[in-house]
């Protein structure tokens, strides 16, 4: 096995660092604080053909692997979390209707999401349907060569500031999986708005919105693959998204723990940096050995996909063990800071509360280990 990065992978880290290092950690105080949308630096990602990473060079986009895609996400989340999100959200919608979509559809659409012309966003999740999101409710009646979506959709990361939603409704009624349809549906829809924007511990410049639909009418051509493929269609992205939040959050864990190493070797309590004493030696120690943990085990799984391997078990792995990482390392950097973590001198009070969703969304770390135990047991009943 190899662990180092090939000449492109490497290429393609240093120029997402050096964007982030220019474009985005300068502003994202400013942003956290002003819950500011940056759609700006979405037109600048993709000019270097991030807005299209998991989408054919033929449809414009640059069509990565997942690897190289994890190291994009892991350096632009050092820089602001928020931003990292938004365009893994985005890269899923652009990806799945390259994949799934027909070629109208995605002549239609496809190039200008990835050239940053429109911006995507995703809907699954109801307020009953969580973690069980195949009990959503929101309605699409077939009538002619028209659907007429009614209901409502929760938790929707770039809701409000995106131009496209791929929305999975129940085309039939029950909780059966295969009575959901995938719809696109577009900004300014006759019976499409928006409910409020919701009010978070974090990630504060990347909006979550909530959908309402009022006899809103779809043009049937609008539908991604066939009638009840939706659930099908909501599910094929998981791994390759479960790996993308993996990477965003080793890039917080990463900033967080430069910061607290730093704080250490400046800080000087009893006439001596604190960073001599063998308290905040261990802390260190723990954070910096299960960053590296929690790096390789989200590499492996983007390889795994790469390779056309199973890998939802790894990719289950990398998800909750990064996530429920960077969770303790941020909290562990307020720690060693102590009261200048608590404050907003310092980015690792912003970097604690961002990263603590990343064990919620993408499936909860508590479902994640669901997927890791039948996937070790089987059909164990």
């Amino acid at each position: 096995m190899k662990f180092d990065l090939n000449e492109e992978q490497a290429d393609i880290r240093d120029m997402v660092r050096r964007f982030t290092s220019q474009e985005i950690t300068p502003h994202a105080e400013e942003w956290d604080e002003q819950y500011h949308f940056p759609r700006e630096i979405y037109t600048k990602m993709a000019e270097l053909g991030l807005m299209g990473m998991t989408t054919p060079e033929v449809y414009g986009g640059s069509m990565l692997s997942r690897l190289s895609g994890a190291l994009v996400y892991e350096e632009l989340a050092k820089g602001e979390m928020a931003t990292a999100v938004g365009l893994s959200v985005h890269n899923m919608i652009t990806g799945s209707l390259a994949r799934f979509g027909s070629e109208e559809q995605r002549q239609r659409w496809v190039t200008r999401l990835a050239n940053g012309e429109l911006l995507g966003a995703f809907s699954l999740s109801e307020a009953a349907a969580g973690s069980d999101a195949a009990r959503l409710q929101c309605r699409a009646t077939r009538r002619g060569e028209s659907y007429i979506l009614n209901g409502n959709k929760f938790w929707v990361t770039n809701g409000g500031e995106a131009d496209l939603y791929l929305v999975m409704a129940r085309s039939e009624p029950g909780i059966d999986p295969a009575g959901i349809t995938c719809l696109v549906v577009e900004k300014g829809a006759p019976g499409f708005s928006f409910g409020k924007t919701e009010r978070k511990m974090g990630l504060h410049s990347s909006p979550t919105r909530e959908l309402i639909f009022e006899e809103c009418e779809i043009p049937v051509a609008n539908r991604i693959g066939d009638e009840g493929q939706g659930f099908k269609i909501a599910l094929s992205s998981l791994d390759g998204g479960r790996v993308n939040i993996g990477a965003i959050a080793i890039g917080v864990a990463q900033a967080a723990f430069e910061t607290a190493r730093q704080y250490a070797m400046e800080r000087e309590q009893f006439g001596k940096p604190i960073g001599v004493f063998q308290a905040i030696q261990f802390m260190l120690a723990d954070m910096a050995m299960k960053i590296e943990a929690a790096r390789l085990l989200v590499y492996e799984a983007a390889y795994k996909l790469d390779e056309g391997q199973s890998a939802g078990m790894y990719a289950a792995m990398a998800k909750c063990f990064a996530t429920d990482t960077a969770m303790e390392v941020t909290t562990n950097a307020v720690q060693v800071l102590g009261g200048a973590g608590y404050v907003r001198d310092y980015p690792v009070e912003r970097y604690m509360r961002d990263v603590k969703v990343a064990q919620i969304f993408e499936g909860t770390n508590q479902i994640q280990r669901i997927v890791i135990g039948r996937a070790l047991l089987g059909n164990l009943r």
